[in-house]
């Protein structure tokens, strides 16, 4: 007994038909029944019967009694594969937000691809910050990234990143100084980004002034195709600027305001009683991102 003759009885129960069965499984007529002999020889029962002047086929009381039973076989193979896969390979599952995902990690999980041969099967979520605690709190997922620091009891946090905050204008912009106050921008042409609380509060003071933004958005590629429109802005951390920039050209300042906007800290969390099949996983990842963000050269947010 092997999987393409349980294959082949169950498409048969599915179609009642051999032809259709062979059409289904790209195979011709005389496999299919070769297959199904095959099984009914080592299985020693007749499991169909075929009436003389009808296509269709009908199961014998043999033959219902087995369709549990090669169903739960089909069920164990596939663990089987999936139990030789866990042991080639390692299984992370990562959640970040969507301009993590979008401007930092994006480069990472491309370089990972690009090896040869990759030792981690990737499973890559996108969420909002608060989201991920609660999803890495159920052990949903293996490793978070997030820009909230947010008091969990079984999560430790650990900040890995700081960013310097830029201004970021259409390349067709008229404003074109390296230095530029907020003062000089049109509030009305402003994209905004809640990028973290202690943002929103100094954007609130220093630029918008208690006024509600124009346009808000929350993701990544909303903020990158609405600044291809002339004389938008707006203001983002660096790793979002040398993305856009890579993707098309635009004019970056930076803001010559006497109280400057704080840096985006990105934290690293993780749960204090880790799955322990995934340990190994995370401990390769978190290497690979060390040496990401070294050679990077954004600043590092050892504290």
């Amino acid at each position: 007994m092997n999987l393409s003759e349980i294959e082949t009885f169950l498409m048969i129960v599915k179609t009642k038909n051999i032809t259709k069965t062979a059409e289904n499984l790209f195979l011709s007529q005389p496999t299919v029944s070769h297959r199904l002999k095959s099984l009914e020889d080592e299985l020693e029962v007749k499991l169909i019967t075929r009436k003389k002047g009808y296509k269709q086929i009908e199961l014998t009381a043999q033959g219902e009694e087995f369709i549990p039973i090669a169903e739960r076989w089909v069920s164990i193979w596939q663990e089987m594969q999936r139990l030789k896969d866990s042991q080639e390979k390692l299984n992370l599952t990562v959640a970040c937000t969507d301009t993590l995902n979008s401007a930092i990690l994006f480069d990472l999980y491309r370089d990972m691809l690009d090896e040869e041969e990759m030792i981690m099967n990737l499973h890559i979520k996108t969420h909002y910050s608060y989201e991920v605690y609660g999803l890495l709190e159920n052990h949903d997922i293996d490793l978070g990234f997030v820009y909230h620091h947010l008091h969990f009891k079984n999560i430790v946090a650990e900040p890995v990143l700081k960013e310097k905050m830029y201004l970021i204008q259409a390349d067709e912009t008229r404003l074109r100084k390296p230095v530029i106050h907020t003062d000089e921008l049109d509030l009305g042409r402003e994209i905004y980004v809640s990028w973290e609380a202690n943002y929103q509060i100094w954007h609130d003071q220093w630029v918008s002034r208690g006024e509600r933004p124009r346009i808000q958005v929350d993701t990544f590629e909303l903020l990158f195709h609405l600044l291809s429109k002339e004389q938008m802005w707006a203001i983002a951390p660096v790793s979002v600027v040398e993305r856009i920039r890579s993707l098309r050209p635009v004019y970056v300042s930076e803001l010559g305001n006497q109280i400057q906007p704080p840096e985006r800290i990105t934290y690293k969390i993780k749960h204090k009683f880790p799955n322990e099949a995934t340990l190994k996983a995370v401990q390769v990842f978190e290497d690979r991102l060390d040496g990401y963000l070294r050679q990077k050269g954004w600043d590092s947010a050892g504290q």
